[in-house]
């Protein structure tokens, strides 16, 4: 497939996707069938620290499950955006949060300097990736802007990348080039699919 006819199918991918979940029922039940799936997982008991995301738009919602993460023993971090890249932040309290630009949850811009508070990606054990498509396999396509791409290419090797998604999101097959990397697991509200992973390879683990 030829780099035209690639960014074409992934639009039409984004396009039915985005009409999905806009037409999608019940989205806070769902989300919260996903996230306690999430939470129940092997993966993320092993795990110390662990990158979510405030949910905005149509995305599986995560504010409501983030206070008992918080809450937990594990650190808990979360990507914002600065000048097109992701940056992390340690989030010990819900009221760090507030609404920044186009109505989106982000840490306090006041908190976003304490040395105490960045997070490098090397330091995270699990990271849960939102996204607007993704297939069995774990292929993903988000918005086109590259943001979680550039970020997760430098976490560990070792780290599982877990996407949330409706089961509206699952699609036969997304479209993937080189620098894109697939999901080690995808969570629906069905089920966990198991992913290739960043290598190819496949991983098994207890969902």
């Amino acid at each position: 497939m030829n780099q035209d006819a690639l960014a074409e199918k992934k639009q039409q991918i984004r396009t039915a996707a985005h009409a999905a979940r806009k037409a999608l029922a019940n989205k806070n039940v769902v989300s919260h069938q996903i996230t306690d799936r999430v939470m129940q997982m092997d993966q993320y008991a092993a795990a110390q620290c662990v990158m979510w995301y405030v949910d905005i738009r149509d995305e599986v919602r995560t504010r409501h499950a983030l206070p008992a993460a918080v809450a937990s023993d594990k650190d808990i971090v979360i990507p914002y955006c600065v000048d097109g890249n992701l940056k992390l932040f340690l989030l010990e309290s819900m009221d760090e949060l507030e609404v920044g630009s186009y109505n989106i949850f982000e840490p306090r811009e006041s908190l976003r300097n304490i040395e105490s508070k960045k997070v490098d990606i090397a330091q995270i054990d699990l990271i849960l990736v939102p996204g607007v498509g993704f297939d069995a396999r774990g292929g993903r396509t988000g918005h086109g802007k590259g943001y979680y791409d550039k970020l997760l290419k430098n976490a560990k090797n070792e780290t599982p990348f877990v996407g949330l998604a409706f089961e509206c999101q699952m699609f036969d097959e997304i479209p993937m080039q080189s620098h894109d990397l697939f999901m080690d697991k995808v969570v629906t509200e069905k089920r966990v699919y198991d992913g290739i992973g960043r290598n190819g390879l496949g991983r098994q683990a207890t969902a």
